[in-house]
């Protein structure tokens, strides 16, 4: 079922990404640090979307190793602490009465 609603969904925005394209047909000219180019405007837009989001997925690379490395080593200190709970169980107590 999930995956009926995955290619429909997967269509839609197709047909939407298909509209895009032919309601924004129109050659602009795109200015760069070389030279200058005609392109059409729905290919700079995307192209634009798509940097971006390379772009921020880059900036955020260095927050995700970060905490993945918290994480871990959060994990190993609750293993250590698990560990000396259980040990502290096992010693037997001994009244001095």
């Amino acid at each position: 079922m999930m995956k009926i609603i995955y290619v429909f969904l997967f269509l839609v925005l197709g047909l939407f990404g298909i509209v895009f394209a032919v309601l924004n047909a129109a050659p602009v000219e795109l200015h760069y640090y070389f030279g200058s180019k005609q392109v059409e405007l729905s290919l700079v837009i995307v192209l634009s979307m798509m940097v971006g989001a390379v772009l921020g997925v880059i900036a955020s690379t260095s927050v995700i190793v970060n905490s993945r490395r918290e994480v871990h080593k959060l994990r190993k200190s609750m293993d250590l602490a698990e560990k000396e709970i259980n040990n502290l169980r096992a010693i037997p107590l001994r009244d001095k009465h």
